[in-house]
């Protein structure tokens, strides 16, 4: 099984799941997630396939999601206006999504790599 990890290279969650994927021996190819950010429709998809409300797909720890406000402005936007608003910049994406297609993570938390990527 190959996957992808859709992450920035200067991250340190993002090092952290490679390392383990490494560790266990699951293949898998690297997505810049500022040069090749997710479109709208990717990203809607992933959403849809991690059963998590779309808040979650929000790096709420970015400089760039203070900046915005976001905190107070994404429970006035719609579905579609947060998706647009994710397509259009990595940085705003929690990192790193990994995917196989089928099942998805969201950040790193090793008990769930463990029971999604062993």
């Amino acid at each position: 099984m190959t996957i992808k990890i859709i992450q920035y290279p200067k991250c340190t969650t993002c090092r952290k799941a490679q390392a383990w994927l490494k560790e266990n021996d699951v293949e898998f190819t690297l997505q810049h997630i500022v040069e090749e950010t997710p479109t709208k429709e990717e990203l809607a998809n992933y959403w849809k396939m991690s059963g998590l409300p779309l808040k979650k797909f929000f790096n709420t720890s970015g400089m760039k999601y203070r900046e915005l406000q976001l905190k107070d402005r994404l429970n006035e936007m719609s579905d579609d206006e947060q998706l647009d608003l994710l397509a259009s910049d990595g940085m705003l994406i929690k990192r790193p999504i990994v995917t196989d297609g089928q099942k998805i993570t969201l950040g790193f938390k090793e008990n769930e790599f463990e029971n999604t990527w062993k």
